[in-house]
């Protein structure tokens, strides 16, 4: 039996979980910064509530972000200050709201104000769609040799099912003759760019904290890495469209302050 092509699988109900941490080394206090008279948490979560989630938290690490998403009516959960990653934070939170083991979350990242909600509903639907897949992502085609040979742009490369072989900051999948002479040309069919954005079942993501950290991805730095080196299957939804820019640098705050008319 075919599984249900992801476009077709009904959209679930889901939560939107959303990771915010107040430290940032390249800008602090991120999930604070003013985008057009609200911090840029509340700009991620008033995206997310366009999407067909049935619920929108923010799972933060300081009562400063609780009480700014307090202010402006999104619903947040203090969670600890020393977790070592956005998975363990969505964890706690996970059980801090009582969630069942077969729910779906939607882990949307704190730092992208400009997130699609229909590609919200989409990576939630992958998991019906993909039963045997313990999580779900997104990615989509690049254009340009510039972001395939860029480490800081994250590569992937799907099966013929639209599952995850591999994650990685290298260019992949390598053109053996096209790259005899370097890199000037894409292979084709065109690579794809991952996109930071993810669904589980809320008992794997409890689960997914404690499992060993994997070799290759302590030296890739993408934490997806430890699913795939243990088993676990990520169904990815391929977009055509690009997604709208996050915020990482002070550049990039200003980039998007300009779009939001600030």
């Amino acid at each position: 039996m075919q599984p249900t092509p992801p476009e077709s699988a009904p959209t679930p109900a889901f939560t939107v979980l959303i990771p915010a941490r107040l430290a940032s080394t390249r800008l602090p206090d991120k999930p604070l910064a003013d985008l057009g008279g609200a911090p840029m948490v509340v700009r991620v979560a008033q995206r997310a509530r366009l999407s067909r989630a049935a619920r929108c938290v923010v799972a933060a690490d300081n009562e400063a972000i609780v009480k700014a998403c307090s202010t402006h009516g999104v619903e947040a959960v203090l969670t600890r200050g020393d977790h070592p990653s956005g998975s363990d934070r969505l964890a706690e939170a996970c059980t801090r709201i009582g969630l069942a083991d077969d729910a779906i979350v939607v882990n949307v990242q704190g730092d992208e104000p400009l997130i699609e909600p229909a590609l919200i509903d989409a990576v939630a639907r992958l998991l019906v769609a993909r039963p045997d897949a313990a999580m779900g992502t997104a990615a989509h085609p690049i254009d340009n040799v510039d972001d395939f040979t860029n480490p800081n742009v994250v590569k992937v490369v799907l099966d013929a099912r639209q599952m995850a072989l591999y994650f990685s900051r290298a260019p992949i999948p390598w053109w053996r003759d096209g790259f005899a002479q370097g890199i000037t040309a894409l292979p084709q069919p065109a690579p794809l760019r991952h996109i930071g954005i993810y669904a589980y079942r809320a008992g794997f993501l409890r689960r997914f904290p404690a499992l060993e950290p994997a070799p290759i991805e302590t030296g890739e730095a993408l934490e997806q890495l430890r699913a795939l080196w243990h088993g676990h299957r990520i169904a990815v939804h391929v977009t055509p469209d690009v997604p709208g820019p996050g915020v990482d640098t002070p550049d990039d705050l200003a980039r998007v302050r300009r779009l939001y008319g600030g």
